[in-house]
Formats: C-alpha cells, sequence, structure tokens
C-alpha cells in the first residue's frame, strides 16, 4: 500500500456511528478499511508509510456546493482558503455568472459585470471559450477538485444580450443549444442568479425550457432565487413549482431567510419543502453557518438601473436625475436588487474595493445613498460588500433539515471577504457540532460529503468506503474550528492536519504542500 492511517476514528459520511480502524490508501483509492477487533486472521494493513491517526477523526473529504472560485484555482495554486478547511471538491458557475460558454464579447462583459467576486481577470489567460475547454484547463491541475455549473445569466448575455424582454424563438433555440453543449462537456447542471442582471430578465417559461434540457442529462437546477427578502417564500415555491411542472432536480443556493421579514420564519420554508419531497420532488438546498450575506454593491440596485451592461448602468449613475429615481427605488420602494425591501445602509459593509485608491472605505458602513453612489462610479461596480440582514436561529434550523448540505458562498476577492470563505467547514464542526450540539459529528459530516456527492451524481466520493477515491481529511474533533473572523477573515482553520485528493496530500501536518491533485469532476454519462 502507498499509505495507512492508523487508529483512526472514522466517521464514514453515511451518518452512522463511528469506528476505529485502519484505512490503506493504494493508487489513490480507498484500498481497505479494517476495523477495530476484526476477525482473527485478518491483518492490519501495512504500507510505505503508516501515520499515526490515534486521536483524529477521518471522514470524506468536503464538498463545497457553492463556490466562487471560478478564477482563483487559476491564479492561486496554494488555494488555502480551501484546502485547509478539507474541501476537497468546489462546485462552480454559480449564481447564473461565469466565464464559459462565451464569446469575445460576452467574456468581455461578464468580467465586468462580477468583477467584484473574482476580480478583473488581467491576470488569467482566457485561453477558453466553451465549458469544456475551461474543464480543460482546470485538468492542467489545481488545488481541490472543481464541478461546473452551466451559468444562465451568462447564456442569456450572450444569446441575448443585457435587454429586459422575453427571448425570441432563435435566441430561446441558442441558450437550449448552449446549455445542451455545456451538460455535454460534463458541466454537472445549470445555475441562476436571480436578482442578478441580465439573468433575472427571463420569465419561468423560459428558465422552464432550459430545466428541461438539463434534465434529459441527468443534471440538476441550482438557482439564486428571486428574493431571499420580502416575497422569499414565494420566490422558494416558484423554484419548486417551475422544476416539478420541467421535470429536473432542483438544488437550492445558500437557502436562508433573511431581512426583518423573515425573522423567525425558516420552519414555514422548511415545511414547503417537505411537503414537496413528500410529494416526490428531488430538491436539496446549501447554506453557509453565518449570519450576513456578501454580494456586490451593484447587485442591490433596481433590475431596470442594470439593464444595458455595465456601461449603462455608470451612465445612470453620473445623471443626477436617473441617481435620484434609482435613490427612491432603493430607499423607499424596496429594489427588486434588494430582495424587495427598503436598504438599511447601516447593514451595509464595505469589504473590498477594485480601485486602491478607495481602500480606506474597506470595514466601514455605508452611510447613505451619496456614499453608495460615489463608490459605485469611482470604484466602476468593482465594489464588494458584507450585508448584515441575517437570523441565527433560522441559520440553525435550517442546517438540521434532512436534504441540508454545506456551501461556503466564499468570494475570496477584498481586503475584508466574508470570513466564510476562510472558515465555513471547520466553522459548522467547531461551532454547531461541538460547541452548540447543533448536529451531531456523523450527521454534520453526511451534510458535507455524502449528500453533496449523491447530488452531483459521483458514485465514489463522498464516502470512506473501499474503492472510492480518497478524497480524505483528518481533524481533531477538540479543536477543529474557524480561524477567520469578521476582523481577521484570512486566517486559517485550527485543527485540520491532513486533507487529501486523490490520494495526495494536498495539507500534511497543518500546512499546504506543494500538490495540484485537483481536476476537473464531469457529469457522468
Amino acid at each position: 500500500m502507498d499509505l495507512v492511517f492508523r487508529d483512526a476514528e472514522v466517521v464514514d459520511g453515511t451518518g452512522g456511528a463511528s469506528y476505529r480502524a485502519d484505512v490503506a490508501i493504494d493508487g489513490g483509492r480507498i484500498a481497505a478499511i479494517v476495523k477495530e477487533g476484526a476477525a482473527a486472521g485478518c491483518q492490519r494493513p501495512t504500507a510505505r508509510r503508516v501515520v499515526d491517526a490515534e486521536g483524529l477523526v477521518l471522514s470524506p473529504g468536503f464538498i463545497d456546493m457553492h463556490a466562487h472560485s471560478d478564477l482563483a484555482l487559476l491564479r492561486d495554486p496554494d488555494h488555502s482558503a480551501k484546502a485547509a478547511q478539507g474541501v476537497t471538491l468546489e462546485v462552480l458557475g454559480q449564481d447564473g455568472l461565469s466565464y464559459a460558454p462565451v464569446d469575445d464579447r460576452t467574456l468581455a462583459e461578464v468580467r465586468r459585470a462580477i468583477t467584484g467576486w473574482n476580480g478583473s481577470g488581467d491576470d488569467i489567460d482566457f485561453d477558453w471559450r466553451t465549458v469544456g475547454e475551461y474543464l480543460d484547463r482546470l485538468d492542467r491541475g489545481i488545488a481541490v477538485n472543481a464541478a461546473y455549473l452551466v451559468p444562465q445569466g451568462t447564456v442569456r448575455m450572450y444569446a441575448v444580450g443585457w435587454d429586459d424582454r422575453p427571448a425570441t424563438e432563435s435566441e430561446l433555440d441558442r441558450m437550449r443549444r448552449l446549455v445542451a453543449e455545456g451538460m455535454e462537456q460534463g458541466a454537472v447542471g445549470m445555475s441562476s442568479g436571480l436578482t442578478y442582471t441580465p439573468g433575472m430578465y427571463a420569465k419561468d417559461a423560459e428558465l422552464a425550457e432550459l430545466c428541461r434540457v438539463v434534465a434529459g442529462y441527468g443534471g440538476y437546477y441550482c438557482p439564486h432565487h428571486r428574493s431571499y427578502g420580502a416575497g422569499a417564500l414565494e420566490a422558494y415555491e416558484e423554484m419548486v413549482r417551475l422544476t416539478r411542472d420541467a421535470g429536473c432536480a432542483l438544488h437550492l443556493a445558500h437557502a436562508t431567510m433573511n431581512f426583518g421579514v423573515n425573522e423567525g420564519r425558516a420552519p414555514e420554508l422548511l415545511a414547503l419543502l417537505d411537503e414537496a419531497l413528500d410529494a416526490g420532488s428531488d430538491i436539496s438546498l446549501d447554506t453557509y453557518p453565518y449570519t450576513p450575506g456578501c454580494t456586490t454593491l451593484v447587485a442591490v440596485l433596481p433590475s431596470w438601473a442594470s439593464e444595458g451592461g455595465p456601461e449603462a448602468v455608470l451612465a445612470r449613475l453620473r445623471d443626477d436625475g436617473t441617481a435620484e429615481r434609482i435613490r427612491h427605488h432603493l430607499e423607499v420602494i424596496g429594489s427588486d436588487g434588494c430582495h424587495g425591501v427598503p436598504v438599511d445602509w447601516d447593514t451595509i459593509e464595505i469589504s473590498g474595493v477594485s480601485e486602491g485608491t478607495l481602500t480606506d472605505w474597506v470595514g466601514r458602513r455605508v452611510d447613505g445613498w451619496a456614499t453608495a453612489r460615489r463608490l459605485l462610479l469611482e470604484d466602476r461596480l468593482g465594489t464588494t460588500i458584507l450585508q448584515h440582514v441575517g437570523h441565527e436561529e433560522n441559520v440553525r434550523t435550517i442546517m438540521r433539515h434532512r436534504v441540508h448540505t454545506g456551501g461556503s458562498d466564499g468570494i475570496l476577492q477584498g481586503l475584508k471577504p466574508h470570513p466564510r470563505a476562510y472558515g465555513t467547514f471547520p466553522q459548522y464542526l467547531g461551532r454547531y457540532v461541538r460547541e452548540l450540539g447543533v448536529l451531531t459529528l456523523e450527521d454534520c459530516v453526511a451534510h458535507l460529503t455524502s449528500r453533496p456527492a449523491a447530488r452531483l451524481g459521483l458514485t465514489d466520493r463522498g464516502l470512506v468506503r473501499e474503492g472510492h477515491r480518497a478524497d480524505l481529511v483528518l481533524f481533531d474533533p477538540e479543536t477543529v474550528g474557524a480561524g477567520a473572523t469578521y476582523a481577521s477573515p484570512r486566517t486559517l482553520p485550527t485543527g485540520i492536519p491532513h486533507v487529501l485528493v486523490d490520494g495526495e496530500f494536498v495539507m500534511e501536518d497543518g500546512r499546504r504542500t506543494s500538490a495540484l491533485a485537483g481536476r476537473s469532476v464531469r457529469r457522468a454519462r
């Protein structure tokens, strides 16, 4: 054997009770599991290297069901933000906006649109245009594995542009072809950002047509739906109904209940989902274990202000009359970009800027529309924000649900990113398992491993089982925890000494190795 972990406490991802065992790795897969007290004559495995795992939990690698590492994996070979957490697979292409499929025009536009999420990309060689070519680029070697969702907003940008109107039949045909090609090339599903332009301009009939394409390939639909604030339950119900009618599996992205209008209403969401599940719908969801959200400042504007793309937004912001109309929608009516809730500027904290002269704003709260307008113009829409609008009891209630999985929604840009980017998975294990007892260790590990693997259709990941790929994490259940805080959001976690991707150490004795063992994980044909 290549490697044996001796005397580990195995939490295998099934949700069942842990057990003590030796676990042997060979050729990148789990070759043998010999439980303590095995029958006489069953020899303990030997290997070229033996690691004493006494006192450590060995579990499957964690799967981040909602990641924004689309460019970070390419620009930062180290990628300790995720590797140090025990993440061995990330799902990219989220919220309907990413970098494939594109043509030259669409690539330039999407780079501008999500500079706040991923940076400008000036340091990236965009030598791909299709989903398959992007996945091939990942296959040159990355820190952890990655799967990809076809981004519906990018597809609409490609086929329709930035107009707020129904797609023509020929445009809809082109979108169907783009989604089908992406699925053929290995995407696991399709995402939407229905509070982000231009994806939010699509009506349900258009989305359903694309979902039918995804369903034909056995993929799933992952919407950031139309509201997490006013009308949140109606927005969830809309997605349940749409995917049921389209015959498509549904995975609800960062399934939170935010803003004051939803305090204490998580049980209503779960009742809605339970009714649909009991009726036969295929539904799952992910959440991060924190209360604030994170997005771009431009995202809170009303959708009409973003029609035409980034340059059109800037032109409207420069015009005093139009800017006043935007302010009225934000502060009085409730912008659809801000989930139908009148904005409370005190809840919005600047987490990052693209323009270096504006760095003094990072960590400060926005004190009103005049400041927000100035930042949008001077930072050319590249400002990221934390939005302090969540509710702890809602967070705890939703994470207990039977179809819950973990997703960081981690945006790695900015001087002061949300700590979820560096801390989501140890936060679950340290705070919500050990300190608060919201989940048992065995149940929590299942949420973070086998459940997401099942949603992705992966038959050889997500469990500690002989023959499965050796994507593994060893952590100390007594010390594991998120080092990242709101004050120091890039601090690495504690208590996770070893992480393996396909049998290679990417974290060893708490330090990042030089291994680039990650590859694209493509939809099984």
